[in-house]
C-alpha cells in the first residue's frame, strides 16, 4: 500500500492496517532479537577463547617472576619494583584462600546438594537433644556469595598476570614501571570515571545482582512450605517448578490448578496493562490539550491542582478509595441517598467484571495527572505552523489531533509508553491496596480475579510460602517484559530515526 492509498483510508481502517503491519513485523523482530542473542553468546565464546590464548601466551613468554605470579600473586610486580601493588595482589590472594578455608569452602562443598542432614533429635546421655543439621537457605545464600567472590577473585587474578607481564615488557624496553603513587594519580585523572563508578558498581552488585542470582536459583529448587529450613532441607529439582507453572491440572480432587491460575492471571495482566496504559495516555493527553488550549483561563490553577494530586502519596489515595468503595462506604451511601441504587454494591468483591472495571477506572484517576505533567511540555513544543497549515487545508480539531498531535506525541513518548506498559504489568499498589486481588475464586490457586502476576507472586511468598513457584513466575514475567520492551522499542521510529519527526 502506497502513501496515497493509505491516506484515503478511514481512521478505523488505518488502525487495522497499522495493527496488521505491527504483527507482520513481529516475526522479523523476534528473528533479529534472537540473532542478536546468538551473536552475543558467539562473541562471548570467542572472547573467552582469546582470553585463554592470551593467558597461555603470557605464561610462555614470561620470565621466572611472571610465571611465578601465576601461583603467587604479586611476585612479578614486586620483582620489577612495584612493591605496594604486588603486596596488594598477594594480600588479596591470601585473603581469598583464608575465606575459602575457614568459611566459603564448606558452603561450596554442599552447594550441589544444599545440605545432607536435616534438623533431628538425638539421645545423648538419656536426654533428647535437638541437632541443628544443615540449613539449605544459608548454603544457597553463602554459596552464591562465594561463587561471586570467586568470580571477582578470578578477574583480579587475570589482572595480576597481565600486570606482571606488562611490567616485564616495560623493564625489557629499558623503562621504569609506573609507581603506586602515579597509578593513584591516574585514577583521579585519566581513569577518574573508573573511580566514580567503583562504589555504585559495588552497591549494585551487593544489593541487586546477588539477590537476583539468589532468586533465580530458588526457582530451580523445591523451597516451599513443605521444605522450610532450618526444620527441613530443600534441594535442586531442575525445571520441575517451571513445568508446574504450565501444568493445567494438579491431580488433587478439588485442588486449584497452578497452571490454570498462571494462564488466567497472565491474560488479565495483559488486558489490565493495555487498558491502564492506553486510557491514562489518551485521556491525560486530552486533558492536557484542554488546559493548553487558547482561551482557557486559570491555566496555572488547573496545572497546580493536578500537581497537588500527584504530591499526595498514591497509597493514601488508594486506601481512601478502598474505603469509599466499600459496601458501607461513602459512594454507596451517596448513591442510596440520590435514589440511584436500593442495595449497596460491592464494587471490588461482587463480580470479576465489575471489580476489574472499577480498578481500571480508579487507576485512571490516580494515573492521568502523571500523563498530564509529562505531555504538557511536549504539547507546547509542537510547532504552531503545523496546526495553522492544517486549518488552512480544512482540517478540524479531531483530524489535527490524529494527524499532528498524536503522531508527534507517539514519536517523542514511545519510550515512556513502553516503560508505562511494563510498569502496569508490575503495578502492585493499585491492585493490592484497592481490591487485594478480589473477588476470590476457588478455581485459582492463592489468587483472586483481579490479581496480577506480581500480586500473585506476593501472595505465593507471604500466604503459602511457595517461594520456588514465586521465583519461577518472577523469572517468566521478567523474560516477557524484557522481550516485549526490546522488540517494541526497536520497531518504533523513536529508535530507528532519533533525530527527526515526520
Amino acid at each position: 500500500m502506497n502513501y496515497l492509498e493509505y491516506m484515503q483510508l478511514n481512521p478505523f481502517q488505518k488502525f487495522g492496517y497499522n495493527i496488521g503491519k505491527f504483527f507482520k513485523a513481529v516475526p522479523g523482530a523476534l528473528k533479529k532479537f534472537f540473532c542478536a542473542i546468538g551473536r552475543f553468546f558467539k562473541n562471548l565464546v570467542l572472547g573467552i577463547g582469546r582470553g585463554v590464548g592470551n593467558y597461555v601466551s603470557r605464561f610462555i613468554k614470561g620470565d621466572w617472576a611472571t610465571k611465578l605470579s601465576y601461583i603467587v600473586m604479586g611476585v612479578g610486580n614486586v620483582s620489577k619494583g612495584q612493591v605496594i601493588k604486588g603486596f596488594l595482589f598477594l594480600l588479596i590472594e591470601v585473603g581469598y584462600i583464608m575465606y575459602m578455608v575457614f568459611f566459603g569452602g564448606a558452603y561450596i562443598a554442599k552447594f550441589g546438594t544444599l545440605g545432607d542432614t536435616a534438623r533431628h533429635m538425638e539421645t545423648v546421655g538419656g536426654k533428647h537433644v535437638t541437632v541443628a543439621g544443615d540449613n539449605s537457605m544459608l548454603i544457597l545464600l553463602y554459596g552464591v556469595l562465594t561463587l561471586v567472590l570467586t568470580a571477582i577473585f578470578f578477574v583480579i587474578y587475570i589482572a595480576n598476570t597481565k600486570s606482571a607481564y606488562k611490567a616485564q615488557q616495560t623493564v625489557a624496553a629499558g623503562e621504569k614501571p609506573i609507581g603506586f603513587k602515579e597509578e593513584l594519580k591516574d585514577l583521579l585523572d585519566n581513569k577518574f570515571h573508573t573511580t566514580l563508578l567503583a562504589f555504585p558498581t559495588l552497591t549494585i552488585s551487593v544489593f541487586t545482582i546477588l539477590p537476583l542470582i539468589f532468586m533465580i536459583l530458588i526457582a530451580f529448587t523445591n523451597y516451599n512450605a513443605q521444605h522450610m529450613p532450618p526444620g527441613s532441607l530443600f534441594t535442586w529439582v531442575g525445571l520441575d517448578t517451571f513445568s508446574e507453572v504450565f501444568k493445567l491440572t494438579d491431580g488433587g480432587a478439588g485442588a486449584a490448578s497452578k497452571g490454570y491460575t498462571f494462564i488466567e492471571l497472565t491474560k488479565w495482566t495483559i488486558v489490565w496493562a493495555i487498558f491502564a496504559t492506553v486510557l491514562n495516555y489518551i485521556l491525560g493527553m486530552i486533558v492536557a490539550l484542554m488546559i493548553n488550549k487558547k482561551g482557557i483561563k486559570l491555566k496555572a490553577l488547573w496545572r497546580t491542582l493536578f500537581v497537588v494530586t500527584v504530591a499526595v502519596p498514591q497509597f493514601v489515595s488508594l486506601l481512601l478509595m478502598n474505603q469509599m468503595l466499600a459496601v458501607d462506604g461513602a459512594i454507596n451511601v451517596l448513591f442510596k441517598n440520590l435514589g440511584i441504587i436500593q442495595e449497596s454494591v460491592a464494587f471490588l468483591n461482587s463480580t470479576p467484571l465489575l471489580a476489574r472495571i472499577t480498578v481500571i477506572i480508579i487507576n485512571c484517576w490516580v494515573g492521568i495527572p502523571y500523563t498530564i505533567l509529562i505531555t504538557s511540555g511536549i504539547l507546547m513544543n509542537i510547532p504552531a505552523d503545523l496546526y495553522e497549515s492544517a486549518t488552512i487545508d480544512g482540517a478540524g480539531p479531531v483530524k489535527s489531533f490524529f494527524k499532528i498531535t498524536l503522531p508527534y506525541m507517539l514519536f517523542v513518548t514511545t519510550p515512556y509508553l513502553i516503560t508505562s506498559f511494563i510498569g502496569n504489568i508490575n503495578n502492585f499498589n493499585v491492585i493490592y491496596l484497592l481490591s487485594n486481588g478480589g473477588p476470590n475464586d476457588p478455581n485459582l490457586y492463592q489468587a483472586g480475579r483481579t490479581d496480577l502476576l506480581v500480586t500473585w507472586l506476593f501472595k505465593l511468598t507471604m500466604n503459602s510460602q511457595d517461594y520456588n513457584l514465586a521465583a519461577a513466575v518472577g523469572i517468566l514475567v521478567f523474560i516477557v517484559c524484557a522481550t516485549l520492551s526490546l522488540i517494541t522499542f526497536n520497531m518504533t521510529k523513536s529508535a530507528k530515526n532519533e533525530e527527526e519527526f515526520s
